[in-house]
C-alpha cells in the first residue's frame, strides 16, 4: 500500500494521539498537532521523533494553523493524503446557563476548527487529485441524553455532521472523500476516572478505547469507496442502552 501523510489535530491525547501512532506503526508519514506546544512535544518524542513524523503548534480555530499543517506536510512528505479533524472539547452544562461565551468555545474549536482547517487542505488535494478528511462527531447529534446537558457541544458537532455531507457532495467528483467517525463514550483523559460509570450506555456494557477509534480511521482512510457516511463506532449507544 503507498505510503500516505497523515495530518492528525488534537493529537497531544486521547484519541487523537492514539491515530497517529496507528498509521505511523502502518508505514505512513504523519504530521501531529496540539494546542499546546509542551504536549505536543511530549507525544512527539512518545512517538518515536523519526523521519516519518512532523508536529505543528497551534489552535485550529485560527487559519493559520491549517495553512501551517499543510505546508508542514508538503515541505516534509511531498503530499497532504489524508487529514483527521479530531481537535475538539465536549463539556456539559443546562441549556438555561449557557451564555454567549460558552457557547462560542465550542463553535470555534469544534466548528471553526474543523471547517477552516479542512478548507485548507482541499486545494492540495484536488492537485493531488484525491485526499480523504475525517472528522470526529459523536452519535449523540440523533440520540439525546435527557440527563446530560450537552447542547453547546452538540450544536457545533451536528455542524461537522451536515458540514461532512455536504463536502461529500462537493468534492466527491474529485476524488475527495469526507465522513465522519461518531465514537461513543471513549477511554480518553477528558472523560477522567470514572470513565466506567458510563458503560451502560453502550449496549456492549463498556466504554470503547481509543484504538476502537483509531482503527475505524484507518480503515476509513484505506478505503476507496466510503463517502459522506457517518460512521458509529459505539458500541451500540445510538441502537440502544444496556440498562443493568
Amino acid at each position: 500500500m503507498k505510503k500516505q501523510t497523515i495530518i492528525v489535530t488534537g493529537a497531544s491525547s486521547g484519541i487523537g494521539r492514539e491515530v497517529a501512532r496507528y498509521f505511523l506503526e502502518r508505514g505512513d508519514n504523519v504530521v501531529i498537532n496540539s494546542a499546546t506546544p509542551e504536549k505536543l512535544k511530549q507525544v512527539y518524542q512518545e512517538l518515536g521523533a523519526g523521519s516519518s513524523l512532523a508536529m505543528v503548534a497551534g489552535d485550529v480555530s485560527d487559519k493559520n494553523t491549517g495553512n501551517l499543517l499543510v505546508t508542514t506536510a508538503i515541505s516534509r512528505f511531498g503530499s497532504a493524503d489524508v487529514l483527521v479533524n479530531n481537535a475538539g472539547i465536549f463539556e456539559t452544562r443546562p441549556f438555561l446557563e449557557v451564555d454567549e461565551a460558552y457557547l462560542d468555545r465550542f463553535l470555534k474549536t469544534n466548528l471553526k476548527g474543523t471547517f477552516f482547517t479542512t478548507q485548507a487542505v482541499i486545494p492540495q488535494m484536488l492537485k493531488q487529485k484525491g485526499g480523504v478528511v475525517i472528522n470526529i462527531g459523536t452519535p449523540l447529534v440523533n440520540h439525546a441524553l435527557g440527563g446530560a446537558p450537552t447542547t453547546a457541544p452538540l450544536s457545533s458537532k451536528g455542524a461537522i455532521h451536515s458540514l461532512t455531507i455536504q463536502l461529500a457532495a462537493e468534492f466527491g467528483r474529485h476524488n475527495i472523500r469526507v465522513n465522519t467517525i461518531a465514537p461513543g463514550t471513549i477511554r480518553t483523559p477528558m472523560h477522567g476516572d470514572t470513565v466506567d460509570q458510563s458503560a451502560g450506555l453502550h449496549l456492549l456494557n463498556r466504554v470503547g478505547e481509543v484504538e476502537d477509534v483509531a482503527e475505524m480511521v484507518y480503515t476509513v482512510a484505506k478505503s476507496n469507496f466510503i463517502n459522506g457516511a457517518i460512521i458509529n463506532v459505539d458500541g451500540g449507544m445510538a441502537a440502544g442502552h444496556n440498562l443493568n
